[in-house]
């Protein structure tokens, strides 16, 4: 429907044209897709993936304009050997800072991103973006044990800590109607006796591994929520990152029913919810 033919919709129900032409305020998340996890080969753990981006806010959104929205994937691996984790993919949404994807783990040093991934033993980690992450953790050595350091998370670090290299957690955000957490950083893996990867942050994180007398199961981050991949070990292969996600949330009285896409939309009070899991558009 063009925005003359709106226009005179919105006048048979009683609106005036200010009211129409008007900018209409929306609320929004933007999350970029997880980092993957480094893969491994003999003696070291590797880093964990990084968390995608977060953004949260505010924006007027012009009447007639079309806004696209970009959903980012998560980062794949590259097995078979000691390689690192490739970064996730951005997300965004026209005439909006770009949600930057999570760093992959690292084989050596964790890769840059939203949040930074983790690095190996002898690497340093990643470094995250100002205002939509943190950095990675760097790895760890303990007697016979190596580990890699998880990936930072929206709001925490990622830990180097022997034994635990968690991934940092995520922040929540309410903008559905109910309390849900993104963007948590991958655990870094670990390798050699008795050594324990380290842990997912909230918010989607993947575990890392666990090999030979090590303990721990790997694990992807969770799709549609940014979160990075577990961190690999002896021989075994990182874990690919978490798909990202926008969300936009429009005043119903505003709400113009005019999307691409299949976003899932849902109500909250007076708000009207578009969830885009893959790329689409609104047109306000």
């Amino acid at each position: 429907m063009s925005l003359l033919s709106r226009i005179a919709v919105q006048a048979a129900k009683g609106y005036g044209l200010t009211s129409v032409i008007a900018p209409v305020t929306v609320s929004y998340l933007i999350v970029a897709g997880g980092g993957g996890g480094g893969s491994g080969a003999a003696s070291n753990g590797q880093g964990g993936g990084g968390a995608g981006g977060l953004l949260t806010g505010t924006s007027d959104f012009k009447r007639g304009y079309t806004y696209t929205v970009t959903v980012g994937a998560g980062g794949t691996i590259n097995g078979g050997g000691s390689n690192d984790g490739n970064n996730g993919g951005n997300s965004s949404i026209t005439g909006l800072t770009v949600a930057i994807g999570g760093g992959g783990g690292g084989a050596t040093n964790g890769k840059s991103g939203g949040s930074g991934g983790g690095s190996n033993r002898t690497g340093v980690g990643g470094t995250g973006t100002a205002g939509q992450g943190n950095d990675g953790g760097t790895g760890w050595v303990s007697g016979g044990t190596a580990g890699g350091g998880g990936g930072g998370g929206a709001s925490q670090v990622g830990s180097g800590a022997i034994n635990n290299s968690y991934g940092g957690n995520g922040s929540s955000s309410s903008i559905t109607g109910s309390s849900i957490t993104y963007a948590g950083g991958g655990g870094g893996g670990s390798d050699g006796g008795g050594g324990v990867a380290g842990t997912g942050g909230s918010g989607g994180g993947g575990n890392g591994a666990g090999s030979r007398s090590s303990s721990g199961t790997i694990s992807a981050g969770t799709v549609n929520t940014g979160g990075g991949g577990g961190g690999g070990a002896y021989f075994t292969d990182g874990a690919t990152g978490g798909s990202g996600i926008v969300i936009i949330s429009v005043p119903t009285a505003r709400y113009t029913g005019i999307s691409t896409g299949s976003p899932t939309i849902t109500t909250s009070g007076s708000n009207t919810i578009l969830k885009f899991t893959s790329s689409g558009s609104y047109t306000a």
